[in-house]
């Protein structure tokens, strides 16, 4: 592989595909020029199937616009789109408790709460990021009190509901490896002992709990101390969370200028992952594997979502930035081959979310509550930066 001219090819390409395509699909089809923030219940050419808004997805696209924004081209359209999804947000998408809803009508009325402050998360980063594209500082500030505030929530009994059931004590995965991101949005902001604290503690909460070498794997679901729970739930591995997961601690690791042991952790449960999520016989990152190789509960177990094939192309790329290894060079190519040969819509632009084990089209529809502007343009705007970079390294 001529490494140079494989990167230089993957550079232009994210860049073209997320400003000829991405972007002018959410732009056109998704943003609520009336009432404010984004839709993303769309069907496959992009006409809306239903107006309820996903609050997640305010906060996703405001920080994705943004991000664009900062990183590919300064498009004042963009901008804009992230202004107008914050604004919704803070209209709109707060409880009297201070906590956010999880789905609201697209005028802002409220529909549904959950336990989750994941709508909180992307919140502050949309905030953090639009900040750093507005030099509107006021917003750094809403972030960090909105992260302290998300801190509260998790950390104080009562406020949220449990993980599982309240006979079941637990601990999840998943606020674990989101706090490290978010705090790390945060922090290219503003320098807040706050947020290095939380990104310490979170990543000592992944080695001492969620890591189980006995299984060669992270785990979803563990007992308070990190027990393994011997459950169907307790026994599930989520490969794209952990791959996910791996890229967080990579790039947290290059922070740290690239640390032996957080880097070699990250490695690990990267190549865990990727042995346990990689579908040997027909291609692409399988949804859910049990970790004693039991039949897993979830009916789409064997599915092939978007966004765990993101999170592995996002991954492998940062693996041979850290390590110069083709090992994840070979890996990346897997991954994009079958990805780009299956889930891009040629005929009306964006990508497809659900397929079938083999690759099949499950249905065609472009977006819903939970699949929106996020892991695809994430995606594109951060590979083609750390294709970049490494092509500045190796000259």
């Amino acid at each position: 592989m001529n490494i140079t001219k494989y990167l230089q090819q993957w550079s232009a390409s994210y860049k073209a595909d997320l400003v000829d395509n991405i972007m002018p699909f959410w732009m056109e089809h998704g943003m609520d020029y009336k009432h404010g923030g984004v839709y993303t219940c769309l069907d496959r050419d992009g006409s809306l199937i239903d107006t309820t808004k996903s609050v997640w997805f305010q906060g996703r696209f405001g920080f994705i616009a943004a991000f664009a924004y900062n990183n590919i081209e300064k498009n004042p359209e963009w901008l804009a789109a992230s202004k107008s999804c914050i604004d919704f947000i803070e209209s709109y998408c707060f409880d009297e408790d201070g906590r956010m809803y999880f789905e609201v009508t697209e005028d802002g009325k409220p529909l549904r709460k959950r336990r989750y402050v994941f709508s909180e998360c992307f919140a502050v980063i949309a905030m953090a990021e639009y900040a750093l594209a507005s030099g509107d500082n006021s917003y750094v500030h809403k972030a960090l009190e909105l992260f302290k505030k998300i801190q509260y929530f998790i950390t104080t009994p009562g406020i949220l509901e449990p993980k599982y059931c309240e006979t079941v004590h637990a601990r999840g995965h998943s606020i674990t490896m989101i706090l490290i991101n978010t705090a790390s949005c945060v922090r290219k902001v503003i320098n807040d002992p706050v947020l290095n604290r939380q990104i310490d503690e979170s990543l000592e909460t992944l080695k001492r709990y969620f890591i189980h070498p006995e299984f060669k794997a992270l785990l979803e679901t563990v007992g308070e101390n990190g027990e393994f729970i011997d459950t169907i739930n307790g026994r599930t591995i989520n490969p794209g969370h952990c791959i996910e997961t791996a890229w967080f601690l990579l790039e947290e690791a290059k922070h740290r200028n690239w640390g032996k042991q957080l880097t070699d952790t990250a490695l690990t449960i990267l190549d865990w992952s990727w042995e346990w999520g990689w579908d040997k016989e027909f291609g692409g990152i399988i949804n859910f594997r049990d970790c004693r190789n039991l039949p897993p509960q979830d009916y789409s177990q064997d599915m092939k979502f978007w966004w765990p094939q993101t999170e592995a192309i996002i991954a492998t790329l940062y693996a041979f930035e850290a390590t110069g290894d083709e090992k994840y060079l070979s890996m990346h190519k897997k991954i994009s081959d079958w990805t780009y040969a299956h889930f891009p819509d040629k005929e009306y632009g964006e990508w497809y979310g659900y397929l079938h084990r083999d690759g099949t089209v499950a249905q065609p529809a472009k977006g819903n509550i939970f699949k929106g502007p996020f892991h695809i343009p994430r995606m594109m705007i951060k590979s083609h930066m750390l294709v970049n970079e490494i092509l500045t390294h190796i000259g």
